[in-house]
């Protein structure tokens, strides 16, 4: 469990599903695609759990302000 501090960009380096538990235990799924980039603002709090049968990557770049 994690509390992002700044907004950030995602990268996908490989295409699945990743499961997403928020603070409050509960459970999401979000299906990520190979370079399909997307933003989230500051003070996101979650856990990313991966349950696919391989490895995936990601970039995340922090945005400074």
């Amino acid at each position: 469990m994690h509390i992002h501090e700044m907004d950030y960009v995602v990268v996908p380096m490989s295409t699945g599903e990743l499961t997403i538990e928020s603070p409050d235990n509960k459970f999401s799924k979000t299906n990520l695609k190979i370079g399909k980039s997307y933003t989230r603002n500051a003070g996101v709090h979650h856990n990313v759990i991966n349950k696919n049968d391989f490895d995936f990557t990601f970039i995340e770049i922090e945005i400074k302000k």
